[in-house]
């Protein structure tokens, strides 16, 4: 005689995989995800440093962020991406309307701080620009939703991130000594419902190899 499995034995095995596979999927969905957010956030980090330099390089000098009157960093520093698109200020983002939220997702962030230049770049990256034009708040600030506008989360610190140019002319990730926001327990918590919430998250993301694994 042969032996083999009977069929409400295949059954059974099948529906026990089943079960695991439910269970286990959702968890490699979801960490797979990180994992990328991860390394997006790393490859735009890289190609914005690259960016910035080569304009220092042309100018032959250090870019001072609080040099730069409204609007006038964005025209120059574009031209040394690869871009699918212009959005100009705010023809991608719209200043109004858009649903970008803070780092617990408990508050819309302020849009003004986006919409002084947008561009997409080739993977689908859109960089956001800040540059007010108010003269006490000459500044430049670099950001960059790092899957872009129309892929979730849209939120500080799990998709959207925000570099500074210091006056000191140098590119550095919010966040860091020498930046605007370095309290971590206001501007990356994950129970602050300020709007500003997420804005310091860019440093730590660089830097805790197991921040995106424990995103709220």
């Amino acid at each position: 005689m042969k032996k083999a499995f009977t069929l409400s034995e295949v059954l059974i095995t099948l529906g026990i995989i089943g079960v695991v596979a439910a269970l286990t999927l959702p968890g490699l969905i979801n960490s797979l995800q990180k994992r990328e957010l991860q390394i997006a956030l790393k490859k735009n980090y890289s190609v914005i440093s690259q960016a910035f330099m080569a304009m220092e390089q042309d100018l032959g000098e250090n870019i001072d962020g609080s040099s730069y009157p409204v609007y006038t960093f964005f025209p120059e520093f574009k031209k040394y991406f690869k871009t699918v698109r212009d959005c100009n200020r705010r023809d991608c983002v719209p200043q109004e309307g858009s649903n970008y939220k803070n780092f617990s997702k408990s508050a819309n962030i302020n849009q003004y701080y986006l919409d002084d230049g947008q561009i997409v770049l080739t993977d689908g990256s859109l960089i956001l620009i800040e540059n007010p034009a108010a003269v006490d708040q000459q500044r430049v600030w670099i950001s960059v939703d790092i899957n872009g506008y129309k892929k979730p989360p849209n939120a500080w610190g799990h998709d959207l991130f925000t570099f500074q140019v210091t006056s000191s002319g140098k590119l550095l990730p919010m966040g860091a000594e020498g930046t605007m926001y370095t309290d971590l327990s206001t501007y990356c918590s994950k129970d602050s419902a300020g709007n500003m919430n997420g804005i310091a998250c860019t440093a730590k993301a660089l830097e805790d190899p197991d921040y995106f694994k424990n995103l709220p």
